[in-house]
């Protein structure tokens, strides 16, 4: 009888200790991922659809497959450019990007519908367009498989220098050009399917 008591008893210790070891310290944080940007937040819209809204077939490979128009707050105090990188993170094989523009003037508070898909738009204070996942330059409008709503990411990042890649650059490379650079982020969501 002792022995089993003695079992239960150590067992029970063993348990107590398992329960009461000091909280885990929270693990230092990362570099923030350009879309997990931790700094300062300002808004963007658009007059074509609310934030989780439908956006127009206007705007997709369904219709003309123009740009919506876009419009934002004035950028974080600090900002020499700006960044726009439009995805589809329900994309079957991972994120797909729709969009890619950078090195936009700070003081750019808008674009309108239908950005010409140019690799420079002078009209646009000499900013950059990249290429998108269908392998071209500028705006590529949904065109999610047939099934459940797709969701896409109009992401603005506010730099605090120019980012000066040729025009063409991808959104890996733009994104590895904004390490360091980020000083807030704005991001409207769409929502599109078929």
């Amino acid at each position: 009888m002792g022995y089993i008591a003695a079992t239960i008893i150590l067992g029970m210790l063993m348990l107590a200790a398992g329960c009461s070891r000091p909280p885990s310290t929270p693990e230092a944080p990362s570099a923030a991922e350009p879309g997990e940007v931790t700094a300062m937040t300002f808004d963007i819209t658009s007059a074509a659809f609310e934030d989780g809204g439908t956006i127009p077939s206007r705007h997709t490979a369904d219709g003309a497959d123009v740009s919506p128009p876009l419009s934002w707050q004035t950028p974080p105090e600090g900002t020499v450019s700006l960044a726009l990188i439009v995805d589809d993170p329900d994309a079957p094989r991972g994120a797909w990007t729709h969009w890619v523009l950078y090195d936009l003037p700070a003081g750019q508070t808008s674009l309108p519908e239908g950005v010409p898909t140019d690799n420079a738009l002078p009209e646009l204070g000499g900013a950059r367009q990249g290429v998108n996942d269908f392998r071209d330059i500028g705006y590529g409008g949904p065109s999610p498989p047939p099934g459940p709503v797709h969701h896409y990411r109009f992401t603005l990042y506010a730099l605090d220098s120019e980012l000066g890649l040729p025009p063409g650059a991808s959104k890996a490379e733009v994104e590895k050009a904004m390490q360091g650079h980020v000083l807030g982020q704005a991001r409207l969501v769409g929502t599109y399917g078929r």
